[in-house]
């Protein structure tokens, strides 16, 4: 497994728009002057005994937010009770001084719409919203830190401590001092590597090439039965231009450089097992972290933790194809800014798909998961009569037990990469963010949609783009 499990939280009842939004929503109609309205008959949350609960959106632009004490006054002078509050940075305006407020407030019914017209002489931008029933009270809750560009992966380096041969006594390499000074050397190029910097070469003792040969050729011999198409077909390109084969372990500079070629994505070391948010970040950006150390001598045919056996045997030859990298693109981009109860399930559908999927091909069942593809006994057992075959289903995936001990008992089977991903970006447009996000390969950067101009900008490009593809038709008519 290349990730590690999202911390534990509490679910969190996201709303399906959020307050921002709809307050845009309601400005591009204009902004109503104070006066008479009944604007607040459809917004009231709740209402006993005369009395309504309501959400209110409101901005202060005074330079020291003086006027925040008039519209205290305001509440107070209509009694009103206040449930809720909360303030965050405008994000209509540069100026820090600038200030948003979100209210949850209840007032008498007879006073909701004068007090609405008050707020609107001492304030900006006043709004009453819609609130959905049971939501989280919580409106300006920031969105988990994310990468903007592909230089903050500098960041992306939490590591999980979990099969570590310094810490786990279980580990092969735990009794072999030789084999833990060698992991800290490699490691430490990992650590030390930043965003542009070249790929470091290690140059890999005799003892490190026997084992890589060993796992080589076991795999090797069962792969034309077992493994997908594009696995194979991509496994011989590497090994044309790459230099896989059973005498030398591939260097990640070269490899980097053939899938930039072919997919767009490029490879990036790191010193261990990352934690699912930042390893699926990577992955926006069609990067992929990879180990360069090697699995202990003793135990050649197993490894308890990625390898680059498990990661140049596993993960690449699938990273080279089209469909499959745009597919672990779109599990990397519904990750960013996501909750940890949504990157729990994203890393889960990883787990069942990147990690251990299989799909159908010319009537039989091959894998395409990289767990697999690097284990000889598990892609044998994978593809025996003994597990449980489910088609691939996101809602169910996404919730499905797993093992990391031991074989997977049910396994999900995808009737082609085109079908897993248009199943899969069906479920992530279920999971709730306040925004979208774009990525621009021109400029490696995320692109956050969160304003209408910005989509009206991303719309225009890609006019230009169906433009150039209708004059092509054009030719060929």
């Amino acid at each position: 497994m290349k990730t590690g499990g999202a911390a534990q939280s509490l679910p969190f009842s996201g709303r399906k728009r959020s307050l921002i939004g709809d307050a845009r929503k309601e400005r591009e109609g204009g902004s109503p002057a104070p006066g008479p309205s009944r604007c607040t008959d459809n917004l009231v949350f709740e209402e006993k005994d005369g009395k309504v609960t309501m959400s209110i959106l409101f901005a202060l632009s005074d330079e020291k937010n003086t006027r925040l004490s008039k519209v205290t006054k305001v509440f107070e002078t209509f009694q009103s009770r206040i449930r809720h509050m909360e303030s965050r940075p405008s994000r209509r305006s540069r100026a820090a001084e600038d200030l948003e407020f979100f209210v949850r407030c209840e007032v008498h019914r007879s006073d909701a719409d004068v007090l609405i017209n008050s707020l609107r002489r001492v304030a900006e931008d006043v709004r009453a919203v819609p609130e959905e029933r049971g939501s989280s009270c919580v409106y300006f809750s920031p969105a988990p830190w994310f990468p903007r560009k592909i230089g903050d992966l500098d960041k992306c380096n939490h590591l999980i401590t979990k099969y570590d041969p310094d810490l786990d006594q279980d580990h092969p390499g735990y009794s072999d001092p030789e084999y833990r000074k060698r992991r800290s050397v490699i490691s430490e190029l990992a650590f030390s590597y930043t965003h542009g910097e070249p790929l470091p070469r290690v140059d890999y003792t005799a003892e490190e090439v026997s084992t890589w040969r060993e796992v080589y050729r076991t795999l090797r011999s069962i792969y034309p039965t077992h493994a997908c198409r594009q696995y194979l077909e991509n496994l011989v390109e590497l090994e044309r231009h790459c230099g896989y084969g059973e005498d030398s372990i591939p260097q990640l500079a070269d490899i980097s450089a053939f899938l930039r070629e072919r997919t767009g994505f490029q490879l990036r070391p790191v010193a261990g097992l990352l934690s699912a948010r930042d390893f699926l970040s990577s992955l926006a950006f069609r990067v992929f972290q990879c180990t360069q150390y090697i699995r202990h001598s003793s135990t050649p045919m197993h490894s308890p933790e990625p390898d680059c056996c498990h990661e140049l045997l596993g993960h690449v030859p699938m990273l080279a194809d089209k469909e499959f990298a745009q597919f672990s693109q779109e599990i990397g981009l519904a990750s960013l800014g996501a909750s940890d109860e949504d990157i729990e399930k994203l890393s889960t559908l990883y787990w069942f798909t990147v990690e251990f999927g299989l799909c159908k091909q010319d009537g039989s069942v091959k894998a395409y998961g990289a767990g697999l593809l690097s284990s000889y006994g598990e892609l044998m057992y994978a593809l025996s009569d003994e597990p449980e075959y489910k088609p691939f289903d996101p809602e169910e995936c996404a919730i499905q037990p797993y093992q990391d001990q031991t074989y997977q008992p049910v396994y999900f089977v995808s009737e082609s990469f085109e079908d897993a991903k248009l199943k899969l970006r069906q479920y992530s447009s279920t999971i709730r963010k306040a925004f979208s996000v774009r990525y621009d390969p021109f400029t490696c950067t995320m692109e956050v949609l969160d304003e209408p101009s910005k989509i009206q900008s991303a719309l225009s490009q890609m006019r230009e783009d169906l433009k150039i593809l209708h004059g092509a038709l054009g030719k060929l008519a």
